[in-house]
């Protein structure tokens, strides 16, 4: 099966229809399909001037609706796997649903009710896909109740909204508070105890650019990249979904795979893990409930490596921060050139990316170019108040011994370290300088005793400590009893804070 990867959930609106080709084009960059979530409303006044989110215009429906099919139909006829979609939100009793087909030639509804829709389209190969489900009931959080699996094979439990699995964990929904806050009654945990056959993923719920991935992206299990195969993938519920950096995760019992039903009895369980950082530990959930914990942490940490054993590591480096705009309210927008070359192998690059402008080029065996461009923008005028700092970067993995050189070039500085100095621990690289040069072009000297005025200002590279593959590998498999009318599923969390949710494997009645 291929791993193939995207983001579910990438709403373009009409005022933003002149960009769709920009939007394709990063698409097509940083995943390997992509199903285009087209947003058909927008906020309308009342005479009083309260705001309502309502449809737009038909006639301006339509008219984007056409441009869509028309460059899912060019993207198509290229090679590039690409689908029709749109989003549903009915009367809010049912929750908000996106709603793709594996054909280009659909039109758009818009009843009142998640029955309706689903009936709108019963003879047709289309898709209803819950998201940010754990809102309320009645105000555009999921109605379980009237959940039909083969029309929403899964749901979308984790996106910029926060996630939506439960509310007892981690990850609150708080960044949509108008919509929050989140409850019980209505997360991805009250479908599967109704004894629903719904998988899990990730995806961004983003409205300004496509797989943004801090916003999370999810996988879809598929015999090969074609739409047909994506398509039979995504119905058999063969996906799962990550916060942020992206794991290749196998979850099989015998010869059944996630999202599977399999029959009630002892089968063999495998997991099989391959992830951008040292992977913490592994949950196997049975019902919700935890019926394993699969430790990773402290079983490769203390391993020796000898001088000349050849070895793969795997770190990321990250582009950002920098001038405060609070200070320097022309600086929102830096550009990076770049360079990394190994001494040994380069043996493969994943995009960390979250806007526009990002480029990789001159990839060889061991060396690479890149083009980044990182935007910094601030929430409150209060000095000491929150700001948005969006990051970029890559997760490189290499091969080579431990006092193997590594070459990382930012802009005009060249930085040096071997493989076992980036195993020691992470570091920041500050362009210290240019701080103190623009301080002084703009206040003239800045006299203190402490740096903070340059330190704070600067743009920085962080690059995180390397992990070998011991620690970003996991692979684990026992005989388990499964228990008839169960399911189980996977929660994998990374020592850098990221999750993957697995969907389940469900046990007949």
């Amino acid at each position: 099966m291929k791993k193939l990867w995207t983001d579910l959930h990438s709403n373009i609106h009409h005022n933003q229809m002149d960009e769709l080709d920009k939007w394709t084009e990063h698409a097509k960059e940083v995943l390997d399909f992509w199903p285009i979530a087209y947003y058909p409303f927008q906020m309308i006044k009342t005479e009083s001037g309260a705001g309502l989110e309502d449809l737009c215009p038909e006639e301006e429906i339509k008219k984007d609706w056409e441009i869509v099919r028309g460059k899912v139909k060019e993207e198509n006829a290229n090679g590039y796997p690409m689908f029709m979609g749109y989003e549903w939100q009915g009367c809010g009793f049912d929750g908000d649903h996106n709603v793709f087909f594996l054909d280009n030639e659909q039109d758009m509804k818009h009843p009142m009710r998640y029955q309706e829709l689903r009936d709108d389209y019963k003879d047709t190969e289309a898709i209803g896909i819950p998201h940010h489900v754990a809102y309320q009931l009645g105000s555009r959080g999921k109605n379980w109740a009237t959940h039909d699996e083969n029309f929403s094979p899964f749901a979308e439990i984790y996106s910029s909204h926060g996630c939506s699995e439960n509310d007892t964990g981690g990850m609150d929904m708080e960044r949509h508070l108008h919509m929050g806050p989140r409850t019980g009654e209505t997360c991805y945990e009250r479908g599967l105890e109704a004894g629903l056959h719904v998988g899990c993923i990730a995806s961004g719920d983003n409205h300004n650019v496509p797989a943004a991935c801090d916003h999370g992206t999810m996988c879809v299990l598929a015999e090969d990249a074609s739409k047909a195969a994506i398509w039979a993938g995504m119905k058999a519920r063969h996906v799962y979904g990550v916060s942020r950096s992206r794991m290749e995760i196998d979850f099989t019992a015998d010869d059944k795979m996630m999202g599977d039903v399999i029959a009630p009895g002892k089968h063999n369980m495998k997991i099989s893990i391959c992830a951008a950082d040292a992977i913490d530990r592994v949950e196997l959930l049975k019902n919700n409930v935890l019926e394993e914990m699969i430790v990773h942490s402290g079983s490769w940490e203390n391993k020796k490596i000898a001088d000349d054993e050849v070895i793969r590591v795997k770190f990321t480096v990250e582009f950002g921060w920098g001038p405060n705009p609070r200070f320097y309210k022309d600086m929102l927008v830096k550009e990076w050139d770049g360079s990394l070359n190994v001494e040994g192998k380069l043996l493969s690059i994943d995009k960390e990316w979250n806007s526009y402008g990002q480029k990789l080029y001159d990839v060889t065996d061991d060396s690479c170019k890149f083009h980044m461009t990182t935007y910094m923008s601030t929430t409150t005028g209060h000095w000491m108040g929150p700001s948005t700092v969006v990051k970029e970067g890559f997760v490189f993995e290499v091969e080579g011994t431990p006092d193997s050189d590594v070459c990382l070039k930012v802009d005009n500085y060249e930085y040096h370290f071997t493989i076992r100095e980036l195993m020691k621990t992470s570091r920041i690289k500050a362009q210290y300088q240019e701080s103190i040069d623009l301080a002084n072009r703009v206040y003239g000297k800045v006299d203190h005793y402490r740096d903070d005025f340059y330190w704070h200002n600067a743009y920085k590279t962080r690059i995180r400590q390397a992990v070998p593959q011991d620690a970003y590998v996991l692979n684990y498999e026992k005989e388990i009893d499964m228990e008839a009318g169960a399911n189980y599923r996977l929660r994998v969390w990374l020592k850098n804070g990221d999750v993957a949710w697995v969907s389940p494997i469900f046990v007949e009645k």
